[in-house]
Protein backbone atom coordinates (compact mmCIF):
# COMPACT_ATOMS: atom_id res chain seq x y z
CA UNK A 1 0.00 0.00 0.00
CA UNK A 2 1.24 3.38 -0.93
CA UNK A 3 -0.15 5.14 2.11
CA UNK A 4 0.04 2.66 4.55
CA UNK A 5 0.65 4.75 7.93
CA UNK A 6 0.13 8.24 6.06
CA UNK A 7 -2.74 10.69 7.92
CA UNK A 8 -4.45 12.46 4.95
CA UNK A 9 -6.95 15.50 5.59
CA UNK A 10 -8.96 16.13 2.51
CA UNK A 11 -10.88 19.57 2.30
CA UNK A 12 -14.11 19.70 0.18
CA UNK A 13 -14.74 15.86 0.93
CA UNK A 14 -18.01 16.09 -0.50
CA UNK A 15 -17.10 17.14 -4.16
CA UNK A 16 -16.57 14.86 -6.81
CA UNK A 17 -12.87 15.37 -7.00
CA UNK A 18 -12.72 15.00 -2.79
CA UNK A 19 -14.71 12.01 -2.75
CA UNK A 20 -12.79 10.10 -5.55
CA UNK A 21 -9.28 11.19 -4.05
CA UNK A 22 -10.55 10.33 -0.46
CA UNK A 23 -11.29 6.35 -1.78
CA UNK A 24 -7.69 6.24 -3.32
CA UNK A 25 -6.20 7.13 -0.28
CA UNK A 26 -8.00 5.27 2.20
CA UNK A 27 -7.56 2.04 -0.44
CA UNK A 28 -3.93 2.69 -0.25
CA UNK A 29 -3.48 2.53 3.37
CA UNK A 30 -4.17 5.98 4.24
CA UNK A 31 -5.96 7.30 7.45
CA UNK A 32 -8.21 10.05 5.98
CA UNK A 33 -9.63 12.96 7.70
CA UNK A 34 -12.78 14.45 5.77
CA UNK A 35 -13.91 18.01 5.83
CA UNK A 36 -16.66 20.19 4.34
CA UNK A 37 -18.44 22.66 5.71
CA UNK A 38 -21.69 20.80 6.53
CA UNK A 39 -21.70 17.08 7.50
CA UNK A 40 -24.00 15.52 5.41
CA UNK A 41 -22.48 15.56 2.62
CA UNK A 42 -19.20 13.56 3.21
CA UNK A 43 -21.36 10.99 5.39
CA UNK A 44 -21.80 8.95 2.69
CA UNK A 45 -18.44 8.65 1.58
CA UNK A 46 -17.26 8.16 5.23
CA UNK A 47 -19.37 5.09 5.34
CA UNK A 48 -18.07 3.56 1.63
CA UNK A 49 -14.74 3.64 3.34
CA UNK A 50 -15.38 2.55 6.53
CA UNK A 51 -17.66 -0.43 4.92
CA UNK A 52 -13.92 -1.03 2.43
CA UNK A 53 -12.58 -0.87 5.84
CA UNK A 54 -10.80 2.01 5.88
CA UNK A 55 -9.68 4.37 8.23
CA UNK A 56 -11.53 7.90 8.58
CA UNK A 57 -13.14 10.44 10.21
CA UNK A 58 -15.18 13.43 9.59
CA UNK A 59 -15.06 17.19 10.81
CA UNK A 60 -16.83 20.34 10.02
CA UNK A 61 -14.41 22.32 9.04
CA UNK A 62 -14.52 25.75 6.54
CA UNK A 63 -11.28 25.76 4.57
CA UNK A 64 -11.35 29.71 4.08
CA UNK A 65 -11.41 30.29 7.82
CA UNK A 66 -7.82 29.91 9.61
CA UNK A 67 -9.62 29.12 12.48
CA UNK A 68 -11.68 26.53 11.34
CA UNK A 69 -8.63 25.45 9.36
CA UNK A 70 -6.52 25.31 12.67
CA UNK A 71 -8.26 24.09 15.24
CA UNK A 72 -9.03 21.04 13.37
CA UNK A 73 -5.56 20.28 12.43
CA UNK A 74 -4.58 20.66 15.75
CA UNK A 75 -6.83 18.08 16.97
CA UNK A 76 -5.59 15.35 13.87
CA UNK A 77 -2.31 15.80 15.19
CA UNK A 78 -3.36 15.18 19.06
CA UNK A 79 -5.01 12.39 18.14
CA UNK A 80 -3.04 10.89 14.87
CA UNK A 81 0.22 12.00 15.95
CA UNK A 82 1.12 13.69 12.17
CA UNK A 83 -0.50 15.32 9.14
CA UNK A 84 1.37 13.46 6.29
CA UNK A 85 -0.52 15.01 3.76
CA UNK A 86 -3.44 17.97 2.74
CA UNK A 87 -5.39 18.22 -0.34
CA UNK A 88 -7.43 20.97 -0.84
CA UNK A 89 -10.82 19.79 -3.49
CA UNK A 90 -12.98 23.16 -2.67
CA UNK A 91 -14.61 24.26 -5.60
CA UNK A 92 -17.07 27.11 -6.38
CA UNK A 93 -20.42 27.20 -7.92
CA UNK A 94 -19.98 28.82 -11.61
CA UNK A 95 -23.38 30.14 -12.21
CA UNK A 96 -22.91 33.82 -12.24
CA UNK A 97 -18.66 33.47 -12.76
CA UNK A 98 -18.77 31.84 -16.27
CA UNK A 99 -20.24 32.00 -19.21
CA UNK A 100 -20.17 35.88 -19.22
CA UNK A 101 -17.73 38.28 -21.28
CA UNK A 102 -15.23 40.26 -19.19
CA UNK A 103 -17.16 42.88 -20.68
CA UNK A 104 -20.63 42.39 -18.89
CA UNK A 105 -18.50 40.70 -15.64
CA UNK A 106 -19.43 42.41 -12.47
CA UNK A 107 -15.92 42.53 -10.50
CA UNK A 108 -17.37 41.11 -7.73
CA UNK A 109 -18.12 38.68 -9.59
CA UNK A 110 -14.57 38.42 -11.38
CA UNK A 111 -13.03 38.97 -7.86
CA UNK A 112 -14.80 35.99 -5.96
CA UNK A 113 -13.11 32.43 -7.18
CA UNK A 114 -9.70 34.65 -7.40
CA UNK A 115 -10.23 35.24 -3.67
CA UNK A 116 -11.85 32.75 -2.27
CA UNK A 117 -9.16 30.22 -3.76
CA UNK A 118 -6.08 32.03 -2.84
CA UNK A 119 -7.39 32.59 0.53
CA UNK A 120 -8.42 29.14 1.02
CA UNK A 121 -5.37 27.25 -0.26
CA UNK A 122 -2.99 29.39 1.48
CA UNK A 123 -5.03 28.66 4.79
CA UNK A 124 -4.88 25.34 4.51
CA UNK A 125 -1.51 24.89 3.15
CA UNK A 126 0.30 27.40 5.73
CA UNK A 127 -1.74 26.01 8.24
CA UNK A 128 -0.52 22.04 7.72
CA UNK A 129 2.91 23.41 6.75
CA UNK A 130 3.05 24.23 10.29
CA UNK A 131 3.16 20.76 11.64
CA UNK A 132 4.42 19.21 8.90
CA UNK A 133 7.89 21.30 8.78
CA UNK A 134 8.50 20.17 12.38
CA UNK A 135 8.56 16.64 11.34
CA UNK A 136 10.75 17.56 8.22
CA UNK A 137 7.96 15.50 6.19
CA UNK A 138 4.54 16.34 4.05
CA UNK A 139 2.43 16.84 0.93
CA UNK A 140 0.21 19.64 0.20
CA UNK A 141 -2.04 19.23 -2.97
CA UNK A 142 -4.21 20.64 -5.00
CA UNK A 143 -6.18 20.29 -8.39
CA UNK A 144 -6.64 22.64 -11.25
CA UNK A 145 -8.50 22.39 -14.55
CA UNK A 146 -6.63 23.43 -17.88
CA UNK A 147 -7.86 27.25 -17.73
CA UNK A 148 -5.32 27.63 -15.16
CA UNK A 149 -2.84 27.90 -18.24
CA UNK A 150 -4.88 28.03 -21.59
CA UNK A 151 -6.25 31.34 -22.62
CA UNK A 152 -10.24 30.72 -23.12
CA UNK A 153 -13.26 32.57 -23.01
CA UNK A 154 -15.91 33.22 -20.67
CA UNK A 155 -14.42 31.65 -17.92
CA UNK A 156 -14.24 34.68 -15.78
CA UNK A 157 -12.02 34.85 -12.76
CA UNK A 158 -11.82 31.65 -12.29
CA UNK A 159 -9.20 31.15 -14.67
CA UNK A 160 -7.16 33.63 -13.01
CA UNK A 161 -8.13 32.24 -9.96
CA UNK A 162 -6.92 28.61 -10.84
CA UNK A 163 -3.61 30.26 -12.32
CA UNK A 164 -2.93 31.74 -8.89
CA UNK A 165 -3.21 28.54 -6.83
CA UNK A 166 -0.66 27.55 -9.64
CA UNK A 167 1.45 30.38 -8.87
CA UNK A 168 1.06 29.34 -5.23
CA UNK A 169 2.40 25.94 -5.26
CA UNK A 170 5.51 27.02 -7.26
CA UNK A 171 6.18 29.58 -4.07
CA UNK A 172 5.21 26.91 -1.12
CA UNK A 173 7.78 24.90 -2.60
CA UNK A 174 10.38 26.99 -2.57
CA UNK A 175 10.06 27.88 0.86
CA UNK A 176 9.14 24.89 2.33
CA UNK A 177 10.74 21.78 0.30
CA UNK A 178 14.05 22.54 1.54
CA UNK A 179 12.75 21.91 5.32
CA UNK A 180 11.02 18.22 2.96
CA UNK A 181 7.33 19.86 2.53
CA UNK A 182 6.49 19.00 -1.03
CA UNK A 183 3.90 21.21 -2.88
CA UNK A 184 2.20 19.53 -6.21
CA UNK A 185 -0.99 20.78 -8.43
CA UNK A 186 -2.47 18.36 -10.66
CA UNK A 187 -3.90 19.80 -13.48
CA UNK A 188 -6.95 18.01 -15.86
CA UNK A 189 -9.12 18.87 -18.67
CA UNK A 190 -12.76 19.55 -17.60
CA UNK A 191 -13.85 16.20 -16.25
CA UNK A 192 -17.01 15.59 -17.65
CA UNK A 193 -18.16 12.91 -14.81
CA UNK A 194 -18.74 15.77 -12.36
CA UNK A 195 -21.55 17.86 -11.66
CA UNK A 196 -19.64 20.92 -11.85
CA UNK A 197 -18.72 20.88 -15.41
CA UNK A 198 -21.86 19.47 -16.45
CA UNK A 199 -23.37 23.18 -15.24
CA UNK A 200 -20.10 24.86 -16.68
CA UNK A 201 -20.43 23.32 -20.42
CA UNK A 202 -24.33 23.97 -20.14
CA UNK A 203 -23.48 27.81 -19.33
CA UNK A 204 -20.87 27.80 -22.32
CA UNK A 205 -22.83 26.13 -24.45
CA UNK A 206 -25.99 28.55 -23.68
CA UNK A 207 -23.61 31.55 -24.36
CA UNK A 208 -22.72 30.29 -27.80
CA UNK A 209 -25.91 29.18 -28.97
CA UNK A 210 -25.03 25.42 -28.97
CA UNK A 211 -26.31 22.69 -27.34
CA UNK A 212 -24.61 21.52 -24.28
CA UNK A 213 -23.65 18.08 -26.10
CA UNK A 214 -22.42 19.70 -28.62
CA UNK A 215 -20.16 21.91 -26.25
CA UNK A 216 -19.57 19.05 -24.30
CA UNK A 217 -18.15 17.10 -27.94
CA UNK A 218 -15.72 19.94 -28.69
CA UNK A 219 -14.29 20.55 -25.50
CA UNK A 220 -13.37 16.68 -25.37
CA UNK A 221 -12.34 16.16 -28.75
CA UNK A 222 -9.52 19.21 -27.92
CA UNK A 223 -6.83 17.04 -26.16
CA UNK A 224 -4.71 14.57 -28.48
CA UNK A 225 -6.76 11.83 -26.88
CA UNK A 226 -10.05 12.88 -28.08
CA UNK A 227 -10.94 12.49 -24.81
CA UNK A 228 -11.09 13.84 -20.75
CA UNK A 229 -9.08 13.25 -17.76
CA UNK A 230 -11.12 11.18 -15.79
CA UNK A 231 -11.67 10.75 -12.20
CA UNK A 232 -9.96 7.62 -12.00
CA UNK A 233 -6.78 8.83 -13.67
CA UNK A 234 -7.02 12.34 -11.58
CA UNK A 235 -7.04 9.92 -8.32
CA UNK A 236 -4.55 7.16 -9.37
CA UNK A 237 -1.69 9.93 -9.83
CA UNK A 238 -2.72 11.83 -6.26
CA UNK A 239 -2.18 8.94 -4.87
CA UNK A 240 1.42 8.58 -6.27
CA UNK A 241 2.16 12.15 -6.05
CA UNK A 242 1.10 11.72 -2.29
CA UNK A 243 3.42 8.71 -1.77
CA UNK A 244 7.46 8.66 -0.70
CA UNK A 245 7.88 7.19 -4.37
CA UNK A 246 7.49 10.58 -5.75
CA UNK A 247 9.90 12.52 -3.10
CA UNK A 248 11.50 14.17 -6.32
CA UNK A 249 8.95 16.04 -7.24
CA UNK A 250 7.33 19.25 -5.94
CA UNK A 251 6.56 23.17 -7.09
CA UNK A 252 5.35 21.08 -10.27
CA UNK A 253 2.52 20.81 -11.37
CA UNK A 254 1.31 17.28 -12.77
CA UNK A 255 -0.40 17.55 -16.57
CA UNK A 256 -2.92 15.32 -16.88
CA UNK A 257 -4.78 16.90 -19.84
CA UNK A 258 -3.88 14.33 -22.45
CA UNK A 259 -2.05 16.78 -24.63
CA UNK A 260 -4.50 19.44 -24.55
CA UNK A 261 -1.33 21.61 -22.97
CA UNK A 262 1.39 20.47 -24.01
CA UNK A 263 4.14 21.36 -21.35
Amino acid sequence: MLLETKNVVVYGAGGAVGRAVARGFAHEGARVFLTARHLDVVDTIAKEISAAGGAVETAVVDAGDERSVTEHLDAVVADAGSIDVSFNAIGSSPVGLQGIPLTELPVESFLRPITMYAQAHFITARSAARHMIARRSGVIMMHTPEPARSPLPLVGGMSVGWAAMEGLNRALSAEWAQHGVRAICLRTTGMVETPVVDVVYGLHADALGIAKEQFTALASGMSHRKRPTTLAELTEAAVFLASDRASAMTGTVANLTGGLIVD
